[in-house]
């Protein structure tokens, strides 16, 4: 019988699904502070009741290896690719290289990248890093200016260190100050070590065990007969996607596609990770088809989402009943990519909600829904309503395409008061994930097109999208033009400040 996790070290919400997981310590670079974090991870994993070793085993399900900062990594030695030959093991195992930086080094690349990114135009040399191909400066400037210095830091360092899950480990010799956490949609949340050492090192402990503990849930699966050539031919909704894509294109609400060739030569890159990935999807519901029209996956090839084809949409008709993926119908005589990996979540999150009555047929209350990595700065709540998540989700951010993101988008927008009530004025509903992104249901509206409201909430500043996207906890505050105003909150409890026992 497997020891029950102890989520009571930890003084605040955490998910309930956490699992047991077997942990390996793998130093593929030593220096102090690698060797401090690591023994100090190593001694929270244990207390919540994982079962650590150093090195690696066969079944290990999490590695935390690590590299050198700033500096090029071969990729026939990065722990992402070798890990599985060097330890005889059958699947891949979650992967975090742990990167450490003195505050002096750090703070100066970060000033570095702010002068660059400040400076119109941009000069290339700016942006040379050891070990990027010349094309990473337009991927580096993009990142930059929709995450600042600190997003355009995080695509070089994992490029160096050919790693997608980086703990960059801030701190003089031995000792941590603060470390971030670095993902592959962006995420960059700044853990801080003092005064609380034993708090720190069960935080990133409970961060990791989250990502390892849910699972992808892309496995799509094919139902149903193809819909016929003329069927489709006869659906509005394709010309609606196609234009809602020119819409938000127009207003700069998707970011461009990140290559991972454009950053880096790794040519096995296929073997671990798909080799490029697009931010952001969205879909509407067809009443003529009972089902989903949405945009494809970007990993299956490059997707520009301001031009939309109708080769770029998938139809999405239900869940598989084991919850591995999305049900989806192929259409005769066009290409079928498979949808979004946000595909199950757009098409659950129905789930919980009222279906009305539209133009005589039996629809979902949300009509348009639309998922991006952006932020909201702020929404008039007489138009807009904001969907807290659970509180675990602001502490211990899950990963993109996964079940336990699904789920936690669901019960958010499952207790939404405007989308329970269909009578309810206002016809936006939106969440943002902690270092993600935004969520945004759309209810029907009569005389509008498919995600017409959405766009024309963010001309008006009833939804003011920002590409700032926040960390950690945050909230809404009333703002002098009665419009609810963003705060965000350290991505930390408060009582990781306060005075007491240890891990005990």
């Amino acid at each position: 019988m497997h020891t029950p996790l102890r989520l009571d070290l930890w003084p605040t919400a955490t998910h309930p699904w956490l699992q047991r997981l077997k942990v390996g310590f793998w130093p593929t670079y030593e220096h102090p502070l690698v060797r401090r974090m690591m023994d100090g991870l190593a001694q929270a994993f244990a207390a919540l009741g994982h079962e650590v070793s150093e090195p690696p085993q066969a079944d290990t399900q999490v590695v935390i290896a690590a590299a050198p900062y700033g500096e090029p990594v071969n990729w026939r030695q990065a722990p992402l690719f070798t890990v599985r030959r060097r330890f005889g093991m059958a699947r891949q195992p979650y992967i975090w290289v742990m990167a450490p930086v003195t505050p002096e080094r750090l703070q100066a690349d970060l000033a570095r990248l702010e002068a660059a990114l400040a400076r119109d135009p941009v000069r290339p040399e700016d942006f040379a890093f050891p070990g990027l191909a010349p094309t990473a400066v337009d991927t580096l400037v993009e990142q930059g200016r929709r995450g600042g210095a600190i997003l355009a830091l995080q695509r070089a360092v994992q490029s160096q260190a050919k790693a997608i899950r980086m703990l960059l480990a801030v701190g003089q010799g031995e000792d941590p100050e603060a470390a971030y956490l670095f993902n592959l949609v962006g995420a960059y949340p700044r853990i801080p070590a003092r005064p609380r050492p034993d708090l720190f090192f069960l935080n990133l402990a409970l961060r990791l065990t989250t990502v390892a503990s849910t699972y992808e849930i892309t496995q799509h699966q094919v139902v149903g007969d193809p819909i016929p050539r003329a069927v489709w031919d006869g659906l509005s909704t394709p010309a609606a996607m196609i234009r809602a894509g020119r819409e938000f294109g127009r207003r700069n609400f998707f970011t461009r596609m990140v290559r991972v060739g454009d950053l880096v030569h790794v040519p096995v890159v296929e073997a671990s990770i798909s080799s490029q990935y697009s931010e952001g999807c969205f879909a509407t519901w067809d009443p003529d088809l009972d089902a989903l029209v949405a945009t494809i996956t970007g990993s299956a090839r490059p997707v520009d989402k301001g031009n939309l084809t109708e080769d770029e949409l998938a139809v999405i008709t239900g869940v598989r009943p084991d919850y591995l993926g999305a049900q989806v119908r192929h259409v005769e005589g066009k290409r079928n990519d498979p949808p979004s990996s946000e595909a199950v979540e757009m098409y659950d999150m129905d789930t919980p909600l009222p279906r009305i009555s539209w133009q005589g047929r039996r629809v979902p209350v949300a009509r348009s829904k639309l998922h991006s990595h952006r932020g909201v700065a702020a929404y008039d709540p007489r138009v807009v309503e904001f969907a807290p998540l659970d509180p675990a989700y602001y502490y211990f951010p899950v990963s993109c395409a996964t079940r336990a993101q699904a789920e936690g988008i669901r019960a958010a927008f499952g207790r939404a008061e405007s989308l329970r009530n269909p009578a309810d004025p206002r016809r936006i509903v939106f969440t943002v994930l902690p270092g993600h992104g935004v969520v945004i249901a759309e209810k029907w509206v009569p005389g509008k097109a498919p995600f017409q409201a959405i766009w024309e909430a963010m001309d008006s500043g009833a939804l003011v999208i920002d590409p700032y996207v926040p960390q950690g906890p945050f909230g809404y505050e009333p703002g002098p033009d009665g419009r609810m105003v963003m705060r965000e909150t350290p991505p930390v409890p408060a009582q990781m400040l306060d005075d007491g026992a240890g891990l005990g």
